[in-house]
């Protein structure tokens, strides 16, 4: 796999089972890539460790006063830099090569993951932990997976050298072949608070991220409430505790790095010692000395690299945790979902949980006195697990369960919008370029959703004098526009895709009434003939629909039209006209039957 191949036409099914599951599973998808950074690492370290072989053929040619061992050792020397200069490179461009893939291969496979959420994601696992695993923790995994090929070559450089050294010179390559091994393992007692200190690090720099991205999102109300101030403390606070870790964590490295220096030097020493003592003996020639010397002063570059591979793998581990986690979220529960048949059903729509049934090609208003509940309950008309919700039946489209349907041939017929949809950064015709029948044009579902004002004002903004307001950029979320501008917009956007049900959780309420009443209206014309419920609790939207339901406490208990809920309903009225006063009486004096299991049958017959 190659850059300018990317992206992956398919990122595979990841191990998400853990994260040093998930390392595996990436490494052992590169075979190729890992293959060839291998081979040119040991080509690399290779001709560096074959350095020293010459120099010290050069020196003992000089003591010896042979001209042609001196030209061999000057003509070997020139092979060995360009061997080193050719795989250095080569090595480097294969190794950055692993990381770019690997990091791109988990950034589809978190982006296919979003998608298949959808905004059941953020309710299993933070906005912020989100942004920190598709960027931060991408980096780290992917330095961790290139860092591998380089571990091998060194490991496998390292004992080749060492066994060289043995057969080369006895005494002096047993001595290091020794004393290699224990200079590794030296470290090992100091890597597991290494990897404590590194995690505590990440933790809380991935909660300082999650602070900062969920205080970025929510600044226009903390203006509103002027509560800058109490965030900007606590981000402040995160941050510290952040830098102080990150100190904790540097000195434990810089411990480990000053272990790595100190005892190679020590060796250095000892092997110098030892040697010259050998020459002076006669059992040595300087030449074989100052090669020995070389190729120790060598192996301190491969122990550098086992060194990284460590905080490597520390500083990915818990970073590989968090995208496994992210990656091993489900839809839902169900272990056979997605399995069922190709094609959606046609149908009324039902949940069976709260009893609320939406009639095909009708207009069903829902109104909940709970604003939370009429989140979930949106949710879950459109298919989407609630974190936590095990064991709750799926609604039903046409008598066929959602879970049981492919995601494809759900999210295709059943679209929600939530109350706070996102508007994506780009020219408005690309923001209105998504999957959708053909049936809706464009201006149509501009003009239903009243968003004459917004194009005159992207108009106005336009890049080009021919002012057309399609090629104007909207900025990320939206934010160059009002709240109102941008809930047309978002509700323009969901006409256009045309799903055979529609769910709108509150699509105006940032409008005002005359616009919302133009907006209901042309809702109701656009979708002729197509199943849409509303959650909402204005009476312009109510009046306009062909049936209300009114759900109270997760069920719906009372179906009708607005104006005979309106005037039969004392717990509805006080709910859409928002009285302050309860309405206990009311509630216990509705029809007993609405309460019961079977109460969905009684609210279809009085509809």
């Amino acid at each position: 796999m190659q850059i300018r191949d990317l992206p992956y036409s398919d990122p595979g099914l990841p191990d998400a089972r853990s994260g040093p599951r998930l390392l595996l599973w990436l490494g052992r998808n590169q075979p190729a890539g890992q293959a060839k950074a291998l081979a040119w690492g040991v080509v690399h370290m290779a001709a560096v460790a074959a350095l020293p072989v010459a120099l010290g053929i050069a020196v003992q040619a000089v003591v010896d006063r042979s001209g042609a061992r001196l030209a061999l050792a000057g003509g070997l020397m020139v092979l060995l830099g360009g061997l080193i200069a050719l795989g250095d490179t080569m090595l480097h461009r294969a190794a950055i090569t692993n990381w770019i893939t690997a990091a791109a291969r988990l950034q589809q496979l978190l982006a296919r993951k979003t998608a298949e959420l959808g905004a059941t994601l953020t309710r299993q696992v933070a906005a912020g932990e989100v942004v920190a695993v598709s960027t931060g923790d991408v980096e780290k995994i992917g330095w961790f997976v290139e860092a591998l090929s380089r571990f091998a070559s060194a490991l496998f450089t390292t004992l080749a050298v060492c066994v060289a050294l043995v057969i080369y010179q006895p005494a002096l390559g047993t001595l290091i072949a020794l004393a290699v091994p224990a200079l590794v393992l030296a470290v090992l007692p100091l890597l597991p608070p290494a990897t404590k200190r590194a995690d505590e690090q990440r933790e809380k720099a991935g909660y300082a991220t999650e602070l900062a991205s969920d205080t970025v999102a929510g600044l226009r109300v903390l203006r509103g409430i002027g509560g800058e101030e109490l965030f900007l403390d606590r981000y402040r606070r995160a941050s510290q505790e952040v830098r102080r870790a990150a100190v904790r964590s540097a000195r434990m490295w810089a411990l480990i790095a000053a272990v790595q220096v100190l005892l190679p030097g020590l060796l250095l020493i000892a092997v110098v010692g030892y040697g010259v003592g050998l020459v002076e003996d006669g059992r040595v020639g300087v030449g074989e000395l100052v090669t020995v010397y070389g190729v120790v002063t060598f192996l301190l570059f491969p122990l550098r690299v086992f060194e990284e591979i460590a905080m490597a793998y520390s500083f990915s581990r818990p970073s590989a945790a968090r995208a496994a986690r992210v990656l091993s979220l489900a839809r839902t529960a169900r272990a056979d979902a997605g399995e069922g048949r190709a094609a959606a059903p046609a149908g009324d729509l039902y949940d069976p949980e709260s009893g609320l049934s939406a009639p095909a090609g009708r207009l069903t208003a829902v109104v909940c006195g709970d604003p939370d509940v009429a989140g979930r309950l949106a949710d879950r008309l459109g298919g989407h697990a609630s974190a936590g919700s095990e064991g709750t039946p799926s609604a039903l489209l046409g008598g066929v369960a959602l879970d049981d349907l492919p995601l494809e041939a759900a999210r295709t017929a059943v679209l929600v919008q939530d109350k706070d949809p996102v508007l994506l950064s780009g020219t408005l015709a690309e923001l209105l370029d998504v999957p959708a029948s053909g049936a809706v044009p464009a201006g149509a579902a501009l003009d239903a959703a009243q968003c004459g004002d917004v194009l005159t004002a992207l108009a106005q903004a336009s890049p080009d004098a021919s002012g057309d307001p399609m090629r104007t950029r909207i900025t990320e979320r939206g934010r160059s526009l009002s709240g109102g501008q941008r809930q047309r917009l978002a509700l323009a956007r969901s006409l256009v895709t045309d799903p055979q049900v529609l769910v709108l959780d509150e699509p105006t309420s940032a409008v005002d009434s005359h616009t919302e009443a133009r907006i209901a209206d042309g809702l109701r014309a656009l979708r002729q003939g197509r199943t849409t419920v509303l959650f909402s609790s204005s009476p312009l939207l109510l009046d306009r629909a062909d049936r209300v339901v009114f759900v109270q406490e997760g069920r719906a208990v009372a179906v009708g039209t607005h104006r005979g809920l309106l005037h039969d309903d004392p717990a509805y009225r006080a709910v859409v006209t928002r009285e302050t006063d309860a309405v206990p009486a009311a509630a216990g004096a509705r029809d007993p039957e609405l309460s019961e299991p079977g109460g969905s049958e009684q609210i279809e017959e009085s509809a």
